[in-house]
Parts: structure tokens; sequence; C-alpha cells
């Protein structure tokens, strides 16, 4: 494979991880993603990952039903090292070293993150999957993708979805949405496109961190996105 991209974030919902369940982790899909993350990892190419964890809690929605805010945030980030164990575990079953790296203190589940040691797990071509978040309530795992593929200094963020890219509306719902094949950080403000919050938006314009947004559902697909072939969007 000849990539495009040397080191790549690599960002999942949590809710892909569901595949057809309507909670918690499918194994089949849990193994179709370890399949193509493993694939690029052995190619040479660098990969960090961070999950949410909305299969299992959301903070945000916790809060909606009464939870206090700080305590469901942290209760989502919770969700994301449960996700982060898993890939961890199924990127092993296939021989592919991972490692999981947690942005508040969970030794000895998690090593704590710090950007130099998330670098020193990419360097001996093992993926470093970041749990956690920011570590810190009122920031989204959006949020975090975009901190730490700017601390990382990644090439690309990479944001596997279920659909194929970003559109005029959402295209599940609206069946005259268009596709974008390329957009600017300013249009995609501008417009009010929600593919991530505000914060991780702006964070990834002002550092210019280039996003590709992906159906990473279709397997392959990853291993397109990095050989640059033109298939999602790329925001820039």
């Amino acid at each position: 494979m000849k990539a495009k991209y040397h080191r790549i974030l690599l960002k999942l919902s949590g809710e892909s991880l569901m595949g057809h369940q309507g909670y918690g982790i499918d194994p089949e899909r849990l193994g179709e993603y370890a399949n193509q993350i493993a694939a690029i990892a052995d190619s040479g190419v660098e990969v960090a990952i961070v999950i949410g964890g909305g299969n299992i809690f959301r903070g945000l929605s916790g809060a909606a039903k009464g939870f206090d805010r700080v305590k469901g945030d942290q209760m989502g980030m919770l969700a994301t090292v449960i996700n982060s164990l898993a890939l961890c575990s199924a990127l092993e079953a296939r021989g592919q070293k991972a490692r999981v790296l947690t942005s508040v203190g969970m030794f000895p589940i998690g090593e704590p993150y710090s950007p130099s040691r998330a670098l020193e797990t990419l360097s001996k071509g093992q993926v470093a999957i970041v749990a956690g978040g920011t570590g810190n309530p009122y920031f989204t795992t959006d949020t975090a993708s975009a901190l730490r593929a700017v601390e990382l200094r990644a090439d690309v963020m990479m944001k596997g979805t279920r659909v194929d890219g970003i559109y005029t509306a959402d295209p599940e719902k609206d069946p005259t949405a268009t596709k974008f094949d390329q957009i600017t950080y300013d249009d995609v403000l501008r417009l009010g496109l929600r593919i991530m919050d505000l914060t991780a938006t702006t964070l990834c314009r002002e550092n210019g961190m280039k996003i590709v947004v992906f159906d990473m559902d279709t397997p392959g697909n990853l291993a397109k996105v990095v050989e640059g072939e033109n298939i999602g969007t790329l925001v820039y």
C-alpha cells in the first residue's frame, strides 16, 4: 500500500460499535474495524485512535435525564475506556500490538496519556488508543480527537462514520441532500454543518489540521482514505 499519510488520528464513534444492536458492542463490527486498522498499521502507517462512548453512556444525554453534568461526563469517559479496551483486545487478537492510554489516571487498566508516551508507542509500530476524552467534563470526544491530532502532529484527522462524507443536510433524513467532496473550515462553520462540535472544528481550523470524514462501515475504506483516494469529504 502506498500511503499518502504517514501518521493519522482516527476518530470512531461509540454508536458505530453497536453495529445492528441497540446497545453495547457488536463483535462483528468491532472485528471489521480491527481488520481495517491492523491492515494499515501493518503497512507502516502510524495510527492513534480516539473512540466515543455513546453506545454505552453519553454524558449530555444523562444530564438531560437528571444526572449531574460533571458526573455524567465522567461516566461517559469510562464508557470510552471500555470501548478502547475492546478495540485493543480485537487488534491484539489479530497480531497487531496496541496500547491503551487514558486521559485520567486508571492504572493498571490503562497507562496515563502524555504526548511523548503516545509518540513512543507509534514509533514502535503499535496502535495508540487514547481513552477518557480530554479528561475534563463539558468537552466531547470530537474535541479530544482534535486535541490529540494536534498534539501528536498527525498528518490528518480521520472521522469514521456511518455516512460517506459531509452533506448539505442529513442524508438519512433528507433525500435531496448533496455531498461535498471538499469544504473549508469556514464554510463548515458558516453553514452550521455539525460534523463535529464547534470547539473541535475551531481547534482544527486554528492549527491547520485537515479532517477527512468518511464511511468506516464499508470494509477497505480506511485503507483507501489513507492512500489518498477521493472518498469521503476533506475539510481544509
